[in-house]
């Protein structure tokens, strides 16, 4: 397993982390006229279909597709909206799930062995003040969680590390093929996501939301379902599959601060001073995280 990022991977680490944040856009976009878990469903069910027509299933267990399914679709996405439904702000739910890279990181450690390095551990320490400092800036904005949507937000940023650990072991124990998997499993989620949402969001009123859901609305839902969802999540895994974890998970941290820059860029939201040292700080800490101790032998042979 390499221990160092090429170039052309760095450069896919940045596109897919920094296309999750920009999801944020479409998503915001499409719950003008979706409701959420409605959404959701629309969103996993495009990644499957008709694509699961042409595209080969995975070489690996059902048990293993349904688990990321399960995980990534249906109790990530599920809980994740319903934490926000139950008082949980959009922003803040944002930041809160970031946990996952440190559940990744946890797992990951727990079940394949991974080991952390201290530039590692450096890196993510300084990241990670940079998104308590965002966080605390939503806090000063007047954002305020509910006891029971922050648990439930905590437990779909559990989900996320779960079907990390699920792909990188799929890739290391049958060499599956990242797309296929995602395709595959992203059968699993719309009918529970579609359940949850009926029951959770007015009954035939969200059967009448995605009816008449507008150009620009079915416009993000296949936005998300091909970007953030197809390309997004294999990419994902496949480096998880090419690198260490605590190489890759901690750029998970930056898509906040990419949902924060555009949300800036495309809906006009503004950027406060203390978010600029947040965003500062991810960025230092993912510079040591990479290039730690590469920039610390260039300064020791440049004396």
């Amino acid at each position: 397993m390499k221990s160092a990022l090429a170039p052309r991977d760095l450069l896919l680490t940045l596109a897919t982390v920094t296309l999750w944040g920009f999801s944020f856009v479409p998503i915001k976009v499409g719950l003008r006229e979706l409701p959420p878990f409605a959404l959701a469903a629309l969103r996993f069910f495009f990644a499957a279909v008709p694509l699961v027509l042409v595209i080969k299933r995975p070489r690996m267990p059902w048990r293993d597709i349904a688990g990321y399914g399960v995980a990534i679709g249906v109790v990530q996405f599920g809980l994740l909206f319903l934490g926000m439904q139950l008082g949980m702000p959009a922003g803040l739910s944002s930041l809160v799930i970031q946990m996952q890279v440190f559940f990744t990181i946890g797992l990951a450690i727990a079940f394949f062995g991974d080991r952390l390095q201290r530039h590692n551990l450096v890196g993510a320490g300084i990241a990670t003040t940079g998104i308590v400092i965002l966080a605390a800036q939503k806090l000063i904005e007047g954002a305020h969680a509910t006891l029971v949507g922050f648990a439930l937000v905590i437990v779909a940023a559990l989900a996320w590390g779960v079907g990390n650990v699920i792909s990188k072991h799929a890739a290391a124990a049958h060499d599956a093929d990242m797309f296929g998997l995602i395709v595959w499993s992203s059968l699993i989620p719309p009918l529970p996501l579609a359940v949850l949402s009926f029951v959770f969001e007015g009954g035939t009123k969200a059967v009448s939301a995605v009816t008449s859901a507008g150009a620009l609305t079915w416009a993000c839902v296949l936005c998300l379902a091909w970007g953030a969802t197809l390309f997004g999540f294999a990419s994902w895994a496949r480096l998880l599959h090419r690198y260490p974890t605590g190489l890759i998970a901690p750029f998970g941290l930056l898509i906040p601060v990419s949902g924060i820059a555009c949300g800036a860029i495309f809906l006009g939201e503004s950027l406060a001073p203390l978010q600029a040292l947040g965003v500062a700080l991810v960025f230092a800490g993912l510079v040591e995280n990479v290039y730690g101790p590469r920039i610390r032998g260039w300064a020791f042979r440049g004396r």
